[in-house]
């Protein structure tokens, strides 16, 4: 047990204990029931994973092994003689980068021998962009962040340059300095595909003469080579290819300019067939999907079973910021395009939800999107509750590792608190919160909350902590969103994120999770 000492003015000083946060009361009760004489071997280790963490498929190898990396940290104490589990080591194991909420090791868990338009796409917009929509440097940075975090679909805007000979990425009609499309693509193949083996949509906006569209048929076919997909002689297909078929290939959407777009409206109607040459990737909409009264309200699920259906920022988000993003998901739209330089809750939800699937980038829809007309998914539609998820917040630790001592209070250890919730349909979103705990880097909150579902297989676990201030505005602490359709059960390690997205080092809260 350490101290801290927070000076509050020249002549006074307060000392804080700093202790190494212990077993909530739960965890030492669970050791006791699945221990003997103070120790836990390698069956009682399988049976409390079979029981209490629902791991139905693991073996006493398995616990085995989990003994062995665990008692690697205690290696120093005469006590580990032979493979067993003392409180301490089984607590630190709990807390552990190998006990996540989500499948461990990630690994890729949907079909993806279906169509495109069946899939949820991690999508970018104005990826060139490095900040607002009227100043910030076009960079290929951004498009490289994007896609090292998974990002599928990278949008490109062509400009021609000031001497009219050469392509700009660029926003148009503001001031931002531009980028050559060369270094762009030549980014984009270099970072296609370190975080995902899964197809790269290059969405190109298209604003050039036919002279300079040229050029970039030829820069795209030499860049990318047999990396670049090309659809047979055919102009149109059944239906789109599937994510495992075009793996590792780099697929350009493209339409002529809006000018040549309004003398040619009756060549891009919705058709019993899809055409990979003018509306490949389907129609775009704006933030707000607005459906008249007379319409069916399941018209963009429909629509969503065969084509791909874009969605982004309202053109007047002039500051890069997005929208949430459910706007689009809950009616199958498969790219829900967002600013990815601009951090905040919406990107945190955007995140949360390709963290499923491995991290591959590609979400398989859920099956009532894919439904007969007369079942097809209504998201304005009460629906009954499928399932409810049990939410228990033990503690949290490891702030006093990656923040400075007075980072969150001068004067004192920080006062933390957890806001936990759900983010998906209406019905089911919600926030909650638990009590604040005064002067304590190891915070425990013992707290339990109960979130009915009725869409479970759209929602997102949110989970923020903040440091209360009672003069300012709260510190943020940590976040991170988890989809709840691929949440492990039981007693799990929950790493939090910074404002950006970025995994802290050793900042994480201990939490169960139970459906019921």
């Amino acid at each position: 047990m350490s101290k801290q000492t927070y000076k509050v003015c020249w002549c006074f000083r307060r000392q804080f204990k700093v202790g190494e946060g212990g077993p909530p009361t739960d965890i030492k009760e669970l050791f006791v029931h699945y221990s003997e004489n103070g120790v836990m071997t390698a069956e009682h280790l399988q049976r409390f994973m079979l029981e209490v963490q629902r791991d139905d498929e693991v073996t006493k190898e398995d616990a085995e092994a989990i003994i062995d990396a665990t008692i690697k940290e205690f290696k120093h104490l005469p006590i580990f003689h032979r493979r067993v589990l003392h409180l301490d080591a089984f607590f630190r194991y709990l807390l552990s980068d190998s006990n996540p909420p989500l499948p461990f090791p990630p690994k890729v868990m949907h079909n993806m021998d279906a169509p495109l338009a069946h899939y949820f796409v991690y999508t970018g917009h104005n990826s060139y962009l490095t900040g607002n929509q009227i100043s910030s440097d076009c960079s290929v940075v951004p498009i490289i962040e994007s896609l090292k975090r998974g990002v599928r679909v990278i949008e490109l805007d062509m400009w021609p340059s000031s001497t009219k000979d050469d392509i700009d990425i660029v926003h148009g009609g503001t001031l931002t300095p531009p980028v050559k499309l060369i270094k762009c693509l030549e980014a984009i193949k270099a970072y296609a595909f370190v975080a995902s083996e899964y197809p790269i949509i290059l969405t190109l906006e298209d604003h050039l003469t036919q002279d300079l569209q040229a050029k970039v048929a030829k820069m795209v076919t030499k860049i990318y080579g047999d990396v670049l997909y090309c659809s047979s002689s055919s102009d149109t297909m059944a239906e789109f290819p599937s994510p495992e078929s075009l793996k590792k290939r780099i697929v350009v959407s493209t339409k002529p300019p809006k000018e040549y777009l309004d003398r040619t409206k009756s060549m891009i109607k919705d058709d019993s067939s899809v055409n990979m040459k003018i509306s490949t990737w389907g129609e775009e909409l704006s933030e707000h999907l607005e459906i008249p009264q007379s319409t069916d309200e399941c018209l963009l699920t429909r629509f969503t079973q065969r084509n791909l259906l874009r969605v982004f920022p309202k053109g007047s988000r002039v500051d890069s910021s997005n929208y949430n993003p459910f706007i689009g998901w809950t009616h199958g739209a498969q790219m829900v395009a967002f600013n990815m330089q601009t951090h905040g809750r919406p990107l945190w939800l955007m995140q949360g939800m390709f963290r499923a699937n491995g991290g591959c980038g590609y979400v398989k829809k859920p099956d009532f999107f894919l439904k007969d007309d007369k079942d097809l998914f209504d998201p304005k539609r009460t629906l009954p509750v499928k399932k409810t998820l049990k939410v228990k917040v033990y503690m949290g630790d490891g702030w006093h590792l990656d923040f400075k001592r007075t980072h969150f209070d001068v004067y004192s250890p920080p006062d933390f608190y957890v806001k936990v919730g759900i983010a998906g349909v209406k019905a089911d979103s919600v926030m909650k919160k638990t009590r604040i705990i005064q002067d304590d880097w190891t915070p425990k909150w013992e707290e339990e909350f109960e979130f009915p579902l009725t869409v479970p297989e759209l929602a997102l676990l949110r989970v923020e902590v903040h440091e209360y201030d009672m003069t300012e505005k709260d510190d943020f602490g940590g976040q991170t969103c988890l989809p709840v359709f691929e949440l492990r059960t039981g007693i799990r390690a929950v790493p939090l994120h910074d404002e950006k997205g970025d995994k802290y080092k050793s900042v994480k809260l201990l939490m169960r999770f139970d459906f019921i």
